[in-house]
């Protein structure tokens, strides 16, 4: 949200349309942007816990092939174990996080950058310790397949894994 001394601010242009645009978060330093409504992770079933998404870029009439969203998971919180046959890449931007991928996990944070190849089953957590939540923005194709939710139990045998 800050902006630098003697440098112009943007103007809070129209939401919808194809042109240039910024959305700014405000002054108070808060993860949200200015005339961008906070949206639940999903819209339909699927098990998550404590996320949210903001729908930044791509959906509002710009004529992009993809889609930027800046998704957070509460402390204690998950994505849906799912996979599908897009791809996408998760950039950390607040807090610290995990990405399992396939059934491999492993730790991001700020500036951590994730790759999510088609067909990997794939789910981003907050750990319940932390001190606040992991918030991180999601690059996808604006065309895509639905997810397909997995049974975590099943996977994890499917992997080997014992499921805690």
């Amino acid at each position: 949200g800050a902006h630098a001394p003697g440098r112009v601010r943007a103007p809070d242009t129209p939401v919808e349309g194809n042109y240039s645009k910024v959305f700014l978060r405000p002054e108070d330093g808060a993860w949200n942007w200015k005339r961008i409504p906070q949206e639940m992770y999903k819209q339909d079933g699927g098990s998550f816990k404590g996320c949210s998404r903001y729908e930044l870029l791509g959906k509002r009439g710009e004529s992009m092939v993809f889609q930027v969203r800046y998704f957070e998971v509460e402390p204690g919180g998950w994505t849906t174990l799912e996979h599908h046959r897009h791809e996408h890449a998760v950039v950390g931007l607040r807090g610290a996080g995990e990405i399992q991928l396939g059934p491999h996990v492993y730790p991001v944070g700020v500036g951590d950058v994730g790759y999510t190849a088609p067909g990997d089953t794939h789910q981003l957590r907050c750990p319940a310790v932390a001190q606040e939540p992991f918030g991180f923005i999601c690059v996808v194709a604006a065309d895509r397949d639905r997810p397909v939710e997995v049974e975590p139990a099943a996977f994890l045998n499917k992997c080997g894994l014992q499921h805690a």
